[in-house]
């Protein structure tokens, strides 16, 4: 058996470049084309599996899934087997349309993510039959021996043969932000960490500088990105914490629905009812006991939310996404590209007297004085490789580090393109990693310079002489002991140093072989970062003041991402850093207590990061991650919420994240947060309103029975009341602009939406409304018509509905109020309000509903009876108004009846007891 055809991964970079051959029956010579043939069979295509992607029918058929909606559709069927055919179509068209609203979205995300992905290697120069030839990525397999050139994107895993000064990019996989350089020739101990392996490169990297060729050791999901995807693969779905609070509703209120339809029916038997009145009762129960509009608003709020959105560059791929992000206690994320910019540049220099102080300068005090830094312009834009893009001139071609060279250059006013045309390259030591140097020869002011520029620890001992303002002199010791001393200054704050010298010449050198670097003039040093996106530090100073955590979880080195968080405020004093190193020895329970006062963890591979948001879930938070690359992946798939950058984004990131950032900005994502508050807090405003409904519905229906009544409402009414005046004014609710303190509180880590408050209020208002709907249908009953008693606590129940929307929405202190005026809200109600008129007023609908037409003094209490719903009493004025209203109902009942009575002022009781527990408590 091939080695190829074996299940097993071996540490390639711990194997010689001969070893490598002979385990892959390979020679430098390549593959013959019957071989690669015979392989690509064996071992399929270099490609990983495709995710398969949902059409319309898998997106429908997952939002029939919910509890809430199943509950639906089965009081639709019910009702439709009873011959209720108005109560069976309202409720099937309510479901129907919260299906559209939520496939439209979700389709719509897939489609606009697909447009943003990049193109994939399509080709890649390997050797088959001895010879160069282009082939698809795709059919490259184990044993092919791969060209690789400037520009190219790495095809698959390599092990290198031989290299010439090759620097490879591979942020995406390892988070470091400086490209690698690379060394065939080296073999490396087994337990090389990923970002160590320099005799390798893998899939999807770029090569930044210099060229090599090297052999194909995985291909596919064998790979490193392979392993990444596969840890994507193998991760569960997880439910967002709105989706877990939905379902939790929907199971507590089925389980309600149950309880109180059982006692119904154990009440009609001893009353000697029969069965099927009872049965058609008990549908009503489970009518009104199911919030019908909820599902449909909550669809409706976050689309219209994923919409305002999407207008702040924000691609919402699941609704239910922004309101978990509303909800997060942390936000882990990753440094390169998301933190920084991913993109070097000049932070210090330090030419003459900055070296005699001991002190590098900032660029900006630099370009007041440009005479004084000339020369070191001067060697940083002529020994140099890089250009900028001329259909991008912002973007660089070429090496991340000699590009901000080029942009520092430019802005000391140096056009890059006509400065080397002006000063050519005349001869060139190339840089190798041996030397760590470079050099190229010109003519300028008529005179032949070699400008060098390199590691400043290789760069000082060839140096004899040093730049001053007066001149050149001898260096001494004292001059490279302060310039060692800067040196270790800016790496203290993650700065990469390159120094730069220069040599005057009698005549350009001839031969490749000939050296040119020694006795040189040290001329200066430059410091360069990855820098902090300018926005990200107010971003998380606005995150820590809502109590969201900020983590940064990085594969770069540990100074330099300390050094990044201390300065966009994630590190302060008092918190812990973890390294990969340290990560690796920790147990499961370890980690649990570490998370919860580490605020950077670097050196971390893509496993680590997955290890770390486990951790945080465990500890009850809810963890928002952000990443742009594949190794941030996995942790995007495991986290409540992932966030993928859109632009620096791999496909990769952006297929695993929930919502991805069309403009990469850290500031989207607190705008994201504040959005998703202000949705929580609307669906709570929204709950609220509903349920109160609901419960006066379920209570008025509950006592009646009890009472031994006909019932005071029908099913026709409770859907009328929960869809014509309820679902307008909710949804206009749902839309309420965002409160004043909506960005100081606290994250809500409730697993519920029944919040102890919430409960309490809901219970207390649903029971006071049931009462003052009861009270009206016994005074209706008093002119001893059953139309009428119907017709009036309809009315109340519906009136009372429309005006609690205002008292719902300006509950609570002045802070939490709306920033500004609800407009919605007024036309909603308005609407609400024309419905129902049209409902009583036009004798058709009336008949359809069995309604009937009031006397002056009823409509004065239907009024009177709507308008004290909906004053904002104080709990414990509610609490003696409930009491009252039991007390008077059992005083006005014949006396033969008053035992049932009491009965039932019992039962309501134990109803209010019932919401008092709380539902926040978490299940072990």
């Amino acid at each position: 058996m091939k080695f190829w055809e074996r299940k097993i991964i071996l540490p390639w970079h711990a194997k010689s470049k001969r070893e490598t051959l002979v385990i892959l029956s390979s020679s430098v010579h390549g593959l013959s084309d019957e071989e690669a043939a015979q392989r690509l069979k064996t071992c399929g295509y270099n490609e990983l599996r495709a995710k398969k992607v949902k059409n319309l029918w898998n997106m429908a058929a997952a939002q029939f899934l919910d509890p809430m909606v199943l509950i639906l559709i089965a009081a639709s069927i019910t009702a439709y087997l009873l011959h209720e055919f108005t109560e069976a179509a309202v409720i099937f068209i309510i479901v129907i349309t919260n299906a559209i609203i939520g496939v439209v979205q979700e389709y719509k995300a897939q489609a606009a993510l697909e447009a943003l992905k990049s193109m994939s290697p399509l080709s890649a120069r390997v050797l088959r039959q001895g010879e160069e030839s282009v082939i698809p990525s795709r059919e490259v397999v184990p044993g092919d021996i791969v060209i690789l050139r400037d520009g190219d994107m790495v095809p698959a895993d390599i092990r290198l043969l031989d290299d010439a000064n090759l620097k490879v990019q591979e942020a995406s996989l390892t988070g470091e932000s400086v490209p690698c350089e690379k060394d065939a020739d080296v073999v490396l101990p087994e337990d090389s960490h990923l970002n160590d392996r320099i005799n390798m490169v893998y899939t999807s990297s770029i090569v930044t500088y210099g060229r090599a060729t090297g052999v194909v050791t995985e291909t596919g999901m064998n790979t490193e990105i392979g392993s990444v995807a596969a840890l994507i693969e193998n991760h569960e779905e997880i439910d967002t914490p709105l989706k877990r609070k939905l379902a939790a509703a929907g199971k507590s209120l089925t389980v309600i629905g149950i309880i109180v339809c059982i006692a119904i029916f154990i009440t009609g038997a001893l009353y000697g009812r029969t069965l099927v009145p009872l049965f058609l009762t008990g549908v009503a129960l489970a009518i009104s006991i199911i919030p019908e509009g909820l599902p449909a608003t909550a669809t409706v709020v976050m689309a219209l939310g994923v919409q305002r959105m999407a207008k702040r560059n924000a691609l919402i791929r699941k609704l239910a996404a922004v309101e978990t992000l509303g909800n997060a206690s942390v936000i882990c994320s990753d440094k390169t590209g998301t933190l920084t910019l991913n993109k070097m540049q000049v932070a210090f220099l330090a030419q003459e007297e900055d070296l005699a102080s001991g002190k590098a300068v900032a660029l900006e005090t630099a370009l007041k004085r440009p005479g004084n830094y000339s020369q070191l312009i001067n060697a940083a834009c002529l020994c140099n490789d890089a250009s900028f893009d001329p259909d991008k001139p912002d973007e660089v071609i070429g090496d991340p580090t000699e590009g901000a060279l080029i942009m520092m250059g430019a802005k000391f006013g140096i056009n890059q393109e006509e400065y080397e045309k002006e000063y050519p390259r005349l001869f060139e030591q190339p840089f190798d990693s041996n030397r760590k140097r470079m050099t190229t020869v010109h003519k300028v002011d008529g005179y032949i310079h070699a400008y060098t520029k390199g590691a400043v620890e290789s760069l000082l001992p060839e140096c004899s002489y040093i730049l001053t303002a007066k001149g050149i002199r001898d260096i001494t010791d004292e001059d490279k002991e302060r310039i060692s001393e800067i040196c270790t200054d800016l790496s203290a704050q993650a700065m990469r140093t390159l120094g730069f010298a220069m040599k005057l010449l009698s005549t350009v050198p001839q031969e490749e072989s000939d050296n040119v670097e020694y006795k040189m003039v040290f001329i200066g040093l430059v410091g360069m970062i990855d820098p902090p996106r300018r926005e990200v530090a107010a971003a998380i100073r606005t995150c820590r003041e809502a109590g969201i955590k900020t983590v940064m979880i990085t594969g770069d080195h540990r100074l330099t991402a300390l050094a990044i968080a201390k300065e966009l405020g994630i590190y302060r004093q008092g918190d812990s850093i973890i390294g990969g190193e340290e990560l690796c020895i920790m147990t499961d329970e370890d980690l649990n207590d570490a998370v919860k006062n580490t605020t950077v963890f670097s050196r971390v591979s893509p496993a680590d990061k997955l290890r770390i948001i486990n951790a945080l879930k465990r500890s009850s938070e809810v963890v928002a991650m952000t990443g742009d690359g594949v190794n941030d992946s996995p942790a995007l798939k495991a986290a409540d919420i992932g966030v993928a950058m859109g632009i620096t984004g791999t496909d990769i990131a952006k297929d695993a994240a929930d919502i991805v950032l069309l403009d990469d900005s850290f500031n989207t994502i607190a705008y994201a947060i504040k959005e998703g508050r202000r949705i929580y807090n609307n669906l709570q405003m929204v709950i609220k309103f509903l349920l109160v409904g609901n419960i006066a519905e379920i209570t008025t229906l509950f006592i009646g029975t009890l009472l031994n009544w006909d019932a005071p409402l029908s099913a026709s009414h409770i859907l009328w009341v929960n869809l014509a005046t309820a679902t307008l004014p909710a949804i206009a609710l749902g839309v309420a602009p965002a409160s004043r303190d909506v960005m100081s509180r606290q994250p809500v880590k409730s697993g519920t939406l029944f919040e102890k408050e919430l409960v309490k209020y809901v219970v207390i208002q649903g029971i006071f409304t049931a009462g003052l709907t009861i009270a009206a249908y016994w005074y209706g009953m008093r002119s001893g018509s059953y139309a009428a008693a119907q017709t009036m606590a309809f009315c109340v129940l519906a009136f009372s509905q429309m005006l609690r929307a205002f008292t719902v929405q300006n509950s609570g202190s002045t802070n939490s109020r709306p920033e500004m005026p609800n407009h919605w809200l007024k036309a909603a109600v308005a609407a609400s309000a024309v419905l129902m008129a049209g409902i009583l007023l036009l004798p058709e609908a009336s008949a359809a509903f069995k309604l009937t037409w009031l006397a002056s003094e009823q409509w004065a209490v239907v009024f009177v009876l709507a308008l004290f719903s909906s004053f904002p009493l104080k709990s414990v004025l509610q609490d003696i108004g409930i009491a009252v209203l039991c007390g008077c109902a059992i005083l006005c009942l014949p006396e033969q009846t008053r035992i049932t009575g009491i009965y039932a002022a019992v039962l309501v009781i134990a109803i209010a007891m019932i919401g008092s527990i709380d539902f926040t408590k978490k299940d072990n």
